[in-house]
């Protein structure tokens, strides 16, 4: 029978809290698989994911809740290395959980005043974080994920280079061309086509060999628009690209944006954390020239999942080009009467959504209870880490890095087994060690020892590597990084060379 009073809703939560204790939900000793993979036939016969029309027995549901943790991914594990998240700030986790007790939107002050006012101190502090100039007044609302709050900037700057936009729609104008680097984030192009602006007015500009846009090739790509008649409103700028977690020249960006009269965003939803460190904020120097800024704090600070911002230095900017949404509800009918309070507050008019998830609490209670400082330090140690991993992988034989070094908490590397190595480096070899890598973290993955991605650049020819994102959350250390090394020698070290010859011969069949 369904929760319907006070004592029954906190026995629910009781025993909800029991059954995470009792299956180590929490526990980040890494003593647990990180996850019991089944395939999809496989997971069906193990967990009942019919509706039915007859409600389920308390003792069915408790167990059902034992399957799903079972079966699901420990986020939290030191060895969950598959995302740029990971596990969750203790505090936001708590902040979360009351934001669902309290379950509100953030529509307006009237109905949720705590969290306007939580927002509002979020988006200040987020502001002065990423360097915007507080006699600018700057603005901000939390989104979704860094997607949506890219469709928010280009958005943004559409209707800046065109006011009437937002009205007349973009009919009998010269054709809107934006650019982003070629290793950045498809976010741009998903944009481009949501908002109607089109996929093939996104230019993609060439990057160096670290995924750093190449300014040469940018300058070239705008003044060669312009003479096609074309009108180029939105440069996005990546600090953290999703696979080598490179930053763009962001401070010879600015320039460019600036002379050219052009918004300049920058997507740091991966690496905007660095700004809490005194030692690696320099690495974003520049983004405090942007008009706007992407950063997802549930990637490596270790928010609860969601938690993503957009910012921009101008307070103005999202309530005028959203103050005609407002507008359209008053006329049929929605606007409230009867308002006793100032609504300059109400964040509906900033907003796509008419209801909106509060995501601030989880982010406001961490940074209320670890404070700058503490948040600092977990950043310099999830740095650190990355930095003596590269250093391992460099002297530990049969490890090769990608790079020689990284901009950000990245890190891109090949595990060579011991039959490959000493051998001439064709393209059959590399073939092979594509599959390789691929087998390993299957193994990895199927064991449960062990998930870290694999990710590959085909503009530069690369194929198939690890690729480590350091996080705050579960705090890594040099035996967390160790122990990824060590498994990752013994599930590659027998590699059947029969299974790499049979595997590359499909893979050619493949192509």
């Amino acid at each position: 029978m369904a929760a319907s009073n006070a004592n029954d809703i906190i026995e629910l939560l009781e025993k909800f809290l029991k059954i995470l204790k009792e299956e180590q939900v929490f526990d980040q000793s890494g003593d647990h698989p990180v996850v019991q993979f089944l395939y999809p036939k496989d997971l069906q016969n193990e967990i009942s994911f019919s509706l039915e029309n007859e409600s389920a027995a308390g003792e069915k549901i408790e167990e059902v809740i034992r399957q799903i943790v079972r079966h699901s991914v420990r986020t939290s594990s030191p060895h969950f290395h598959n995302e740029f998240y990971a596990g969750f700030d203790q505090y936001g986790l708590a902040g979360s959980w009351l934001t669902e007790v309290l379950n509100t939107s953030m529509n307006n002050y009237e109905e949720a005043p705590v969290f306007t006012l939580m927002e509002k101190e979020v988006i200040k502090a987020s502001l002065k974080l990423m360097g915007y100039p507080q006699s600018l007044r700057g603005e901000g609302i939390m989104t979704p994920d860094g997607n949506i709050s890219m469709m928010y900037a280009m958005v943004l700057a559409r209707n800046n280079v065109l006011d009437q936009n937002k009205i007349k729609g973009i009919q009998g104008d010269p054709p809107l061309v934006c650019f982003t680097s070629d290793a950045s984030h498809y976010s741009v192009t998903t944009a481009a086509d949501w908002l109607g602006l089109g996929t093939n007015n996104v230019y993609k500009i060439k990057t160096d060999r670290f995924g750093r846009m190449l300014v040469s090739d940018l300058k070239r790509a705008i003044k060669k628009t312009i003479q096609q008649r074309k009108l180029p409103f939105f440069v996005n700028a990546t600090a953290g690209t999703p696979v080598f977690g490179a930053v763009d020249p962001l401070r010879e960006i600015a320039t460019i944006c600036w002379l050219e009269s052009i918004w300049f965003h920058v997507d740091a939803r991966v690496s905007g954390t660095l700004r809490f460190s005194k030692g690696h904020r320099h690495r974003l120097r520049g983004i405090e020239r942007s008009n706007s800024v992407t950063w997802s704090p549930h990637n490596m600070l270790g928010a609860p999942y969601q938690c993503s911002l957009i910012l921009t230095r101008n307070r103005l900017l999202i309530k005028h080009h959203h103050h005609v949404l407002l507008s359209d509800a008053n006329n049929v009918g929605v606007e409230q009467h009867g308002i006793f309070y100032k609504t300059d507050l109400d964040t509906d008019v900033k907003s796509i959504q008419c209801s909106r998830k509060v995501d601030a609490m989880k982010f406001w209670l961490m940074w209320k209870a670890r404070g700058t400082i503490g948040l600092r330090q977990s950043v310099d140690q999830a740095m650190y880490c990355a930095k003596y991993f590269l250093k391992q992988i460099k002297k530990t034989v049969g490890f090769r890095s990608v790079l020689d070094r990284y901009d950000t908490n990245i890190v891109c590397f090949w595990y060579i087994p011991p039959r490959m190595r000493n051998q001439e480096e064709t393209l059959a070899w590399w073939k092979r060690l594509y599959v390789v890598t691929a087998e390993i973290k299957k193994r990895l993955i199927l064991e449960g020892s062990l998930m870290i991605t694999c990710a590959s650049l085909p503009q530069q020819k690369l194929s198939n590597f690890f690729r480590m994102a350091l996080k705050c959350h579960p705090p890594p250390t040099k035996s967390s990084m160790d122990y990824i090394l060590n498994q990752i020698e013994r599930a590659g070290a027998d590699v059947d060379e029969t299974f790499m010859t049979s595997s590359v011969n499909e893979l050619n069949m493949q192509h």
